[in-house]
């Protein structure tokens, strides 16, 4: 009885010791807000497909919304794409208790950035950077209703 109890001991405090390093899944609907205005800008849907991390543009939070508006700031395949459906992240895989290796794209700017997302605050928020070399943006989402 006394080795099943130490047993059970060691395997708690191994899982709760290891438990900071899992990533928290992003997966949900998130508000965008913009880091210039700290507005909302849209609702992004952060969706696991095939083991790595994407979101698409749900819905745009500004006055008269963006349908019938494409990304022409874009490059390649997104060229000429609707705004309202766009994959902006995509490729992210978990790496300790954050996903990288992505990229996320700005519509706005047709640019895109190295990606990094880690969910915070016990899932209230997501913490989104892009990267273009050692320079980073940092915007915080929130949770979407």
């Amino acid at each position: 009885m006394k080795k099943i109890a130490f047993v059970a001991v060691v395997l708690g405090a191994l899982l709760f010791a290891t438990a900071h390093v899992w990533a928290a899944s992003p997966a949900g609907k998130w508000k965008n807000i913009d880091d210039e205005t700290g507005k909302a800008k849209s609702i992004i849907e952060v969706y696991e497909q095939n083991g790595k991390i994407y979101g698409k543009i749900l819905e745009s939070l500004k006055p008269g919304g963006a349908k019938g508006e494409v990304c022409d700031k874009c490059e390649g395949a997104d060229k000429g794409k609707p705004i309202i459906g766009l994959v902006i992240v995509k490729g992210l895989t978990a790496d300790g208790d954050q996903y990288t290796g992505g990229t996320i794209t700005d519509p706005n700017k047709g640019k895109t950035y190295k990606c990094k997302m880690k969910v915070i605050e016990g899932g209230k928020k997501l913490q989104v950077s892009g990267c273009i070399s050692f320079l980073c943006r940092k915007q915080i989402w929130l949770k979407a209703d």
